[in-house]
């Protein structure tokens, strides 16, 4: 037996013990069709825009074409694929069932004695399928595809000279760090302070002009310093040029900003935000935010599946146009609502895992509705 007929041999064992139908299977080559087509249209014209807006850039740099394609374009498109997934599952959705409803399609189908909840299987498992890709793709693929865009940013368009102020850090459950400024550039962090605490009293302080850290000793190096300690309830002062020292933390404590998460996998952000709790970073929210998206934003594939369908399964009078009109409102304000509850978790006092999963949970139950809606 060949291995073609094997195949179609375990499929047809695995329709018979499954119940899906050759109608099933011509709805779901349109779902997951229309998602790649939109993928592939609306990313096109994203790409235009950026090389029009940066194609002066690469010629100044003389950055050779080859590495432009491999190099930018293949990791800047990943992310955007990602990010805007359930918009292309939304809008796909829309467009191939109104076409179905248009044509009579649907009608035909439910009229054969098809249910309506038997009808969304095959929707079901499109939403499967590409809500596995778009996990897969936020936690491995895009964190390894954005550290290499910036490993071609970094190389072409130098490191960016950003100073940060006013960093504080937790070394140890009782000693903290403060850098008045750090020279991410440089990697050295000026005005340097470091307070250890014993019932509830400074028991060593260290202060210092800079700190830097040497990556062939594994110290940090502390430069005109000035450290006192309380032993036996005496004050001893010690200052010098130069001082070889030991922290819980490394230039990258420091360099941090909201963006390094992006560069994660789900695992070692975990990992992550872990260790950043324990320092008492100011951008933990940031972090979590990330995480929980990656998540959420996959599960919302779910959610635009089946509003979708439930926007547009019903045939219109005024043509496919009506449904993509009301489609892309009830987009935009999806959209509008994660920025919203985003603003809210960093800087609102909202739980960020409220604040991330809030616009799923008002539009799963805008979608339960509109689908009861729709059987009817």
């Amino acid at each position: 037996m060949s291995l073609k007929n094997s195949w179609k041999r375990l499929w047809e064992r695995v329709c018979d013990l499954t119940g899906w139908k050759i109608i099933d299977s011509y709805i779901l080559r349109k779902f997951l069709g229309s998602v790649v087509y939109s993928i592939l249209l609306l990313m096109t014209i994203i790409i235009v825009f950026d090389l029009s807006e940066n194609i002066q850039r690469f010629m100044s740099k003389s950055i050779p074409v080859g590495e432009i394609i491999t190099g930018y374009y293949f990791n800047f498109i990943p992310y955007f694929i990602n990010l805007f997934i359930p918009l292309f599952t939304f809008i796909s959705v829309i467009w191939f069932t109104s076409k179905l409803s248009s044509h009579n399609e649907i009608i035909s189908i439910l009229d054969n004695g098809v249910s309506f909840k038997r009808f969304l299987v095959p929707y079901f498992v499109g939403a499967v399928v590409i809500m596995l890709v778009s996990l897969f793709m936020a936690n491995f693929v895009v964190p390894y595809t954005n550290e290499k865009l910036n490993e071609f940013k970094y190389t072409y368009f130098g490191k960016q000279a950003i100073s940060t102020t006013d960093l504080h850090i937790k070394n140890s459950p009782n000693s903290y760090l403060y850098v008045q400024r750090w020279d991410r550039e440089n990697e050295i962090g000026y005005d340097f302070t470091y307070e250890e605490f014993e019932n509830s009293s400074i028991r060593v302080k260290v202060k210092a002009m800079s700190a830097s850290y040497d990556t062939q000793k594994g110290k940090w190096v502390l430069r005109n310093f000035v450290r006192r300690e309380i032993v036996n309830d005496k004050e001893v002062v010690t200052t010098g040029k130069e001082m070889d020292t030991v922290f819980n933390v490394l230039p990258r404590n420091f360099s941090q900003d909201v963006f390094i998460a992006e560069t994660m996998s789900y695992k070692e952000l975990r990992a992550f935000i872990k260790e950043e709790k324990l320092r008492g970073s100011n951008l933990v929210a940031h972090f979590q935010i990330e995480q929980h998206k990656r998540i959420a934003n996959s599960i919302g594939i779910f959610i635009m599946t089946f509003l979708g369908l439930s926007v547009s399964s019903r045939k219109n009078q005024r043509g496919v146009g009506v449904h993509i009109f009301m489609g892309m409102g009830l987009a935009f304000t999806f959209i509008f609502l994660q920025q919203v509850s985003t603003v809210f978790s960093v800087s609102g006092g909202l739980p960020p895992v409220l604040g991330t999963w809030i616009p799923n949970i008002i539009f799963l139950f805008v979608t339960i509705l509109t689908l009861k809606m729709a059987q009817k």
